[in-house]
């Protein structure tokens, strides 16, 4: 037998030595101290691009993490580089707010519409007067009213970007428009200004929503409990403000303000927030109640377990936020690629402006006009904001569903997974089994043996043990407990020492005998778990069998629907173990494990492998695998914090759900980087052609911008 726990962090950092490993924290040599600093501007490649040029040519700055979608940025830096970070932030034009521990909400500043209206109505008059072909300089007074109107924001970033060196699309969006002016293209410099501003406004508010996706399920828990009072009265309170160990009553239709136990009273749960679960779930004294879940039938009160900032929804939130300054593969590409392409089109456009004057006797204004186009083109930000959003939108839709990923990398990688290995109590079956059979082999009776076993089984956590414990309520004193990993457990009684566990075990304390292997296969071809209760010689055996869980076939099936091989890992007897799997239809199963037997066939199996378990006995297994799953991370404390992929609840059918849905955003990621990079082909080919205008490069830049955000949302639908 082995022990039903979490796995621990430690194996993972210790077991972690193939697959795609999660990037490090910062890019960086991340010494010194970590400052988390919330930048209200920063929400898109221009700023990142900014703050990484300026803070990287800082010598106390030694790693970079930006979170844009969260508005956060981590800097690893010396211990007293903290004040000249915040100035040189502020130098941008930015306004940091350093995270102090306490919870920080930056407010979205509704930006007025009416100087986008204003503006819009200047630039219709200056197209109206050049098409009437009205004086010139009315045109002109009407289109540089226009782009002062709605385009000064625009200027003052450009400017900032400019004098530190750096091109982004404010930059490269004034020289456009000026350069426009300049050469007489008034209507067209002021309508192009007028559909950048609209369209960054249109795909702030898009990018709102992506931000907005996790963090609004707060919303869902409840700002006020009614707690009871020390006199054995109930009062409202403010849930911030209700300590650990209170005592709250929840009615019929509320939801729960808090996680706690409950004590009193008995309901349904609708725990869709949670775990994804259709159905409600019936709660009964005892059981865990989680913050944000609905109270559908009874009343009942519960014991506070975690304070409002650590229920396990502000921990889901928390682990997705932080999943997502973690940059995915694909983003990676895509920095990458970025960092070539601005500097290249921008070349190109000098040499467009330049070359065909000076060599080939072009008009100077007609290839001005078509460089400045492509200055426009030449912004990356359609495809480096495509990724950031579409994998937060996979993240978001996951854990609707009740799967939590740990970072962009996992579900990127999940779409590629050939081979899972299953552990089998608690995962593929209930892993609550019952005692069948009971059979006395030595001078004692059954009924003390039963004592006996029980006595040990209450002392272990193992689910085949508490099936033993739980025909007794008569316990005996047990001393000098042993857990025996993946074997069972030991201990002494009046006295005596005695052991129980499975057939490893009695073979290694030298108890075996043709006699006794016999019996162990009879009830094990039936499918039962055995264990084996010993003292200098064996007393006695227990049978005790699991059932599957009926999620489990489902699951099974899908995955084999997907191409992916199902394997079962076991600490328990062989038999059992093939039993198991043949009626999952599983072909491969290996039973008798130690923790180091699972390891090694994970590390054995091809690539892409995963592994799903529920306690520290699968921890180096988990660790081991390029996707660990942990089971039923709701009802633990340290999955949550531990697992590449946590299901909160139970359900095995989450797994696939979790493939198809990294398959759609693989799909989405390929089409909006196909699509960013294919526009702005196009319009580099018109624009060198002499067909492409300014209008167009916007399209191309921020119209390309916004229906690649609006095509990773869709991973936010049901």
């Amino acid at each position: 037998m082995s022990s039903c726990c979490n796995h621990s962090s430690p194996a993972k950092s210790r077991y972690r030595t193939v697959g795609s490993p999660p990037p490090p924290l910062l890019q960086g040599d991340g010494a010194g101290v970590l400052s988390k600093i919330h930048i209200q501007q920063m929400d898109c490649p221009t700023e990142e691009g900014l703050i990484r040029k300026k803070l990287g040519a800082m010598a106390d700055v030694s790693g970079l993490q930006f979170n844009l979608l969260q508005r956060v940025l981590t800097v690893s830096h010396s211990q007293e580089a903290l004040p000249a970070i915040l100035t040189a932030i502020r130098e941008l034009g930015f306004t940091p707010r350093v995270d102090d521990g306490s919870k920080i909400v930056i407010a979205e500043v509704a930006k007025p519409w009416w100087p986008l209206a204003l503006a819009g109505v200047l630039a219709v008059g200056a197209e109206v007067c050049d098409w009437l072909v009205l004086p010139v300089w009315l045109t002109a007074v009407l289109a540089i009213a226009a782009v002062l109107v709605c385009g000064l924001t625009t200027y003052k970033k450009g400017w900032i970007a400019v004098s530190n060196g750096d091109l982004n699309i404010n930059a490269l969006m004034s020289i456009a428009v000026t350069g426009a002016l300049l050469i007489g293209q008034w209507p067209e410099a002021a309508m192009v200004m007028v559909l950048f501003t609209l369209a960054e406004l249109i795909e702030a508010k898009s990018l709102g929503r992506a931000r907005n996706a996790i963090s609004g399920l707060l919303q869902l828990t409840p700002e006020r409990a009614t707690v009871q009072q020390a006199d054995g009265s109930w009062q409202e309170q403010a849930a911030a403000d209700i300590a650990l160990g209170r005592i709250l009553r929840v009615k019929p239709g509320e939801r729960i303000a808090l996680d706690g136990e409950l004590i009193s009273g008995q309901s349904f749960i609708n725990q869709a927030a949670i775990t994804g679960e259709s159905l409600p779930v019936e709660k009964n004294i005892g059981d865990t109640v989680f913050a944000s879940t609905i109270n559908e039938t009874g009343s009942f009160e519960y014991r506070v377990t975690a304070v409002a900032g650590n229920t396990m929804l502000a921990r889901i939130i928390h682990a997705v936020e932080a999943a997502q300054g973690v940059r995915a593969p694909t983003q990676r590409f895509v920095d990458r690629f970025s960092k070539i392409y601005t500097p290249v089109v921008c070349a190109l456009a000098l040499a467009v402006a330049v070359i065909p004057p000076l060599f080939l006797g072009g008009a100077w204004q007609e290839w001005i006009y078509r460089a400045l186009a492509m200055l426009v083109i030449a912004c990356p930000c359609a495809l480096v904001i495509s990724t950031p959003v579409t994998i937060v939108s996979g993240l978001a839709r996951a854990a609707r569903l009740g799967i939590l990923i740990k970072g962009g990398t996992y579900l990127e990688e999940g779409r590629k997974l050939k081979s899972l290995a299953l552990d089998k109590t608690g995962t593929l079956t209930f892993g609550k089994p019952v005692q069948t059979d009971a059979v006395a082999l030595a001078d004692v009776s059954s009924d003390v043996c039963q004592r006996i076993a029980a006595s040990l089984g209450a002392r272990s956590d193992h689910p085949v043990s508490k099936a033993i414990a739980a025909q007794s309520n008569d316990y005996l004193e047990v001393s000098d407990v042993k857990a025996l990993l993946g074997r069972g457990i030991s201990g002494q009684i009046e006295g005596i020492s005695y052991a129980m566990g499975n057939h490893r075990l009695i073979e290694e304390l030298g108890l075996c005998s043709p006699a006794l292997e016999e019996k162990l296969q009879t009830l094990e071809m039936q499918g039962k778990s055995v264990v084996v209760l010993a003292s200098d010689h064996v007393l006695a055996l227990f049978a005790v069998a699991d059932t599957v869980r009926p999620s489990s076939r489902e699951a099974i099936a899908q995955l084999q629907a997907l191409g992916v091989e199902t394997i079962v890992l076991s600490g328990d007897n062989e038999h059992t173990v093939a039993a198991i799997a043949s009626d999952l239809g599983i072909a491969q199963a290996h039973g008798n494990l130690l923790p180091e037997d699972k390891l090694r066939i994970v590390e054995g199996m091809a690539a892409s492998s995963g592994m799903v378990g529920d306690g520290i006995n699968d921890a180096p297994a988990l660790a081991r695998a390029d996707i660990g799953f942990a089971m039923g991370a709701a009802g633990t404390d340290t999955a949550i914090e531990t697992a590449d992929v946590a299901l909160m609840d139970d359900d095995l059918r989450k797994i696939p759900e979790f493939i198809r849905l990294s398959q759609a955003t693989h799909r989405i990621l390929v089409q909006n980087i196909t699509l960013a990079l294919l526009v702005k082909a196009v319009f580099l080919a018109l624009t060198l052609a002499g067909h492409g205008t300014l209008w167009m490069a916007v399209f191309a830049d921020m119209g390309v911008s916004l229906l690649v955000v609006l095509n990773g949302l869709r991973l936010l639908r049901k």
